[in-house]
């Protein structure tokens, strides 16, 4: 069947959509190169004899809720939108799994008056799929080498789910928690903070990986294979992240005119500017750390730890509040870091980062840009959906750290349950020091260190 140009919906498909259509999808691209990045600094880290097992696991975990979102996640975001013009999130669901009307058409054969902009909603999936992908990979980082397989893809099934039905609540302009005050420009909550939560119950379950903490009979000293990769890694999220920045946006006429996913006032210019800073801060006082304390881990956590204090407020600062932001956060980390050494805790990224520099970030923003206008729809000036119509709360940004840490810990609370009645959770001390590549693959690394060479008690 040809192609009838004169039944297309032209305004669809307009060179202006077209551009706005190139810059979400190169949001995707920034996105998968911040996989990449994680990827190297799983490559870096993890223990040698573990090392395949740990990044395929990675990989593996990031399309499980990559292919879970494009399922069934994306209509639970998207129902903000129809519940604001009197829809249903059923009807939502309806329309955006896999299988539905509006995933499976083409834009130009729909009336903007029944969906105007569907290209971009549809390059949404995609850009919002590589995310919960993404928030696997950092689960992975702190159950890795200890959890088994199978519990670990179990997770990232429901982790996806639950993170989609989080981000309907807490990143967007209209969903409940946005709309009442609470403000996350970058999704930190739903990305970063809800599975920091998750790990608040699986870490102690889970327990101390050998070596790792102190001295163990079969492993002297946990020791990683090349920790000089964590610094490409870092700046292939340095360079990926702008891009998703852009992501998340919109624009409107005339031409391009920038508002936030919160519907606040921004540019691009001054969020770019303010990512920039955060990192640039935050290597500072990490710098200041590491060597202060002797510890290369400073150096690494410094500049993420500015760049996740900042994320939640890239659109509403301006660039000297963010530089501000990005050379404090790195203290919130170092507090966070020292209590689990002290303590014994085995979790030194998600922790320090999410919890640390993450609520230490929402609080900023609720101090500092507390009465900014946002929320709503641009183009709706009455009623619960006014553009603009909400402010950013101190108390709104401390009810959306406890609603994304503790709907994680709940999410682990119930899983953890039902995985050790089933498939099993921790995988035993003498696997893990064996090495789980010659566990689940039959690979030997080609270096044997001294801590790697004592034999069965």
């Amino acid at each position: 069947m040809s192609l009838d140009v004169s039944a297309i919906y032209a305004e669809q498909v307009t060179l202006n959509s077209l551009v706005q259509n190139v810059l979400y999808a190169s949001g995707t691209v920034g996105a998968i190169l911040v996989v990449v990045g994680l990827l190297l600094i799983d490559a870096g880290t993890a223990r040698r004899k573990n090392l395949f097992n740990s990044t395929i696991e990675k990989t593996l975990g990031f399309f499980l809720g990559f292919a879970t979102y494009y399922v069934i996640g994306f209509g639970f975001w998207a129902a903000q939108y129809y519940i604001m013009v009197d829809a249903t999130l059923m009807d939502s669901i309806k329309d955006w799994w896999i299988g539905g009307a509006m995933t499976n058409v083409h834009a130009h054969d729909v009336d903007p008056a029944v969906f105007p902009g569907l290209n971009t909603f549809q390059i949404f999936i995609f850009f919002l799929a590589v995310f919960a992908g993404i928030i696997n990979i950092l689960l992975h980082f702190s159950v890795s080498e200890r959890m088994k397989p199978a519990a670990y893809y179990i997770t990232c099934v429901v982790a996806t789910v639950v993170s989609s039905a989080l981000s309907l609540a807490t990143w967007g302009s209209v969903g409940p928690l946005t709309n009442m005050g609470f403000h996350d420009f970058f999704g930190v909550g739903f990305v970063y903070m809800f599975p920091a939560g998750m790990l608040l119950v699986f870490t102690p379950m889970l327990g101390k990986r050998p070596g790792m903490m102190e001295p163990h009979p079969r492993v002297s000293a946990y020791l990683a294979p090349s920790i000089g990769l964590c610094a490409p890694g870092l700046l292939m999220i340095f360079a990926g992240l702008p891009m998703v920045i852009l992501s998340c946006m919109f624009f409107f006429d005339p031409e391009a005119l920038a508002v936030s996913v919160t519907m606040a006032e921004t540019s691009v210019g001054v969020a770019l500017n303010n990512y920039a800073l955060v990192w640039a801060g935050g290597a500072i006082t990490g710098m200041i750390l590491a060597y202060k304390s002797g510890n290369y881990a400073y150096t690494l956590l410094g500049p993420l730890a500015g760049y996740v204090a900042g994320a939640s407020g890239f659109d509403v600062y301006m660039p000297w509040q963010a530089f501000i932001v990005g050379l404090v956060a790195p203290i919130a980390s170092y507090i966070v870091y020292e209590f689990t050494l002290k303590r014994g805790i085995d979790e030194h990224k998600l922790f320090p980062l999410f919890i640390g520099a993450g609520s230490l970030g929402m609080i900023c923003v609720g101090i500092f840009k507390a009465g900014t206008p946002r929320g709503g729809y641009l183009g709706i000036e009455e009623g619960a959906y006014a553009f603009q119509h909400g402010e950013i709360s101190l108390v709104m940004q401390l009810v959306g750290i406890v609603t994304c840490l503790g709907t994680g810990a709940v999410t682990a609370l119930v899983l953890s349950v039902i995985l050790k009645a089933t498939v099993g959770l921790r995988i035993d001390d003498d696997d893990q020091i064996d090495g789980l590549d010659k566990l689940y693959w039959d690979l030997e690394p080609d270096v044997v260190t001294h801590a790697d060479n004592v034999p069965r008690s």
